[in-house]
C-alpha cells in the first residue's frame, strides 16, 4: 500500500519539478493545487492557507519537503514542517534542484529548510534529526531515477526517525 504523504514546496519556483516527483506514482499525496486554485487560497488570507494545510495534511504519515533553490526561505514551508513534526509525522527533505523546471533548466541547490526549525527546547535544529536527501546523479534523468528508486525507503526512514524522537 502506498504511503499517504503531504508534499511541501515553493510553489512559484518548483511546481513543475514537484509534478515530476508526484508522477513517480509510488506515493499517495495530496492533490496539488493549480496556480489559479492556490492564488484563490492565498487571496483569502492566512486563515485560508492554514485551513488548506490542515485539510491536506490530515491522514498523512509523512511530510515530504521537495527542496529547490529558495524552499528554506518560504514561511509556509517552514510552517508545514513544524506542523507535521509536531503532529508526529515523519519529515524528510529531498533535493529537486537538478530536475528540470518549466523553463528546461535546473536550479541552484538551496539551503536546508530543517536548519530553520528548532527541535524542542534542546537548542538543536531539526536538521540534526530530519534527513535532507541529495539524490545521486548529475543530470535530471539520473536524479529522477534516484528519487524513483529511493523515495519510498527515505519516507520509511523518516517515519522511523520520528517514532524514536
Amino acid at each position: 500500500m502506498a504511503r499517504r504523504v503531504f508534499f511541501s514546496f515553493h510553489f512559484a519556483n518548483d511546481f513543475w519539478r514537484t509534478q515530476q516527483v508526484r508522477n513517480i506514482g509510488a506515493l499517495e499525496g495530496q492533490t496539488l493545487c493549480t496556480a489559479n486554485a492556490w492564488e484563490e487560497v492565498k487571496r483569502k488570507g492566512k486563515a485560508s492557507i492554514e485551513e488548506w494545510i490542515d485539510d491536506n495534511m490530515y491522514g498523512k504519515s509523512c511530510v515530504v519537503v521537495l527542496v529547490g533553490s529558495e524552499t528554506a526561505s518560504r514561511p509556509w514551508v517552514i510552517r508545514e514542517i513544524v506542523k507535521g513534526w509536531d503532529a508526529g509525522k515523519g519529515v524528510v527533505g529531498i533535493r529537486i534542484n537538478k530536475l528540470l523546471g518549466h523553463d528546461g533548466n535546473s536550479c541552484a541547490a538551496g539551503s536546508n529548510p530543517f536548519d530553520e526549525v528548532g527541535y524542542g527546547n534542546t537548542g538543536k535544529k531539526l536538521s540534526s534529526i530530519a534527513k535532507l536527501v541529495t539524490p545521486s546523479g548529475t543530470d535530471s534523468k539520473a536524479v529522477y531515477d534516484s528519487i524513483k528508486n529511493g523515495i519510498e525507503s527515505w519516507i520509511e526512514d523518516a517515519i522511523a526517525i520520528r517514532s524514536k524522537n
